[in-house]
Parts: C-alpha cells; sequence; structure tokens
C-alpha cells in the first residue's frame, strides 16, 4: 500500500469516528511527550477517570463543574455558568483547537490541582473521555 492510500485510509477512518479524531490527535500528541519521561507510557482511561473524578488539591474534581459523567452538560461550581458537554462526543467542537484545548488544560488545571497537569494526566483523561460510556 503507497504513502498516499495509507493517508486515504486514515482519513476515511477519522471521518468515520467524527470529531473525536480530533481528541484522538490531541491525545497522540501528549502521550508523544509523556514517553519522553515514561518511555513505555499508554493512555488508560480508566486511570483518566480516577483523574477525572477524585478531588485534587482544594477539595475540587474536574467533575465538580463537568459532572460525573463528561457526556452531560456540566455547571461552574462557583460562578454557576453553563458548560457544554467536556466529551467529545456529546460535543463535537471539544479538543478541535489546540491553542484553546492547551489553555483550558492549563486553567482548569491550575484551578483543580493546583499546577499544569501533565502530558500523561492530559492523555489518560481524553482516553476516558473518548469512551462511549463510563
Amino acid at each position: 500500500m503507497g504513502r498516499l492510500s495509507v493517508v486515504a485510509l486514515v482519513l476515511v477512518v477519522f471521518a468515520r469516528v467524527g470529531i473525536a479524531a480530533d481528541a484522538r490527535s490531541y491525545m497522540e500528541t501528549q502521550l508523544v511527550l509523556a514517553r519522553e519521561t515514561q518511555v513505555a507510557f499508554n493512555a488508560d482511561p480508566d486511570r483518566g477517570a480516577r483523574f477525572f473524578r477524585t478531588a485534587q488539591g482544594e477539595d475540587w474534581s474536574c467533575s465538580s463543574c463537568h459532572t460525573e459523567d463528561p457526556r452531560e452538560a456540566g455547571e461552574h461550581i462557583t460562578t454557576g455558568k453553563a458548560i457544554d458537554a467536556l466529551s467529545p462526543l456529546s460535543t463535537p467542537s471539544r479538543f478541535t483547537d489546540t491553542t484553546k484545548t492547551d489553555k483550558w488544560f492549563r486553567r482548569n488545571c491550575g484551578d483543580v490541582v493546583g499546577r499544569e497537569c501533565t502530558a500523561a494526566e492530559k492523555a489518560d483523561v481524553i482516553a476516558f473521555l473518548l469512551q462511549p460510556t463510563r
């Protein structure tokens, strides 16, 4: 199979899975970064679910605002502002803009964890968010 055929096949596969392909691309980037320090690292949706639902640092968890089921809409715990569902399976625009995604990870990890999330943590959370049922 030639290079062009492989690229075409990848594009067809991504089109069939819809917008989640963008989240997968973001996750793959985080996997590459995580493997710079943890060579055998693989994203784990179960580890991502634990991270997402467990209170970090200041008593908040990701699910404090994004709900236990990230396929559902949430609400900011302090401001009450409505938040679209975090899962790209429910909100197709999620993770389509890398700059915006990085900004929100930085901001939310700072609020919830008290620091920037590692590439490994981001990859785990995205793996969790890509699961159709959790």
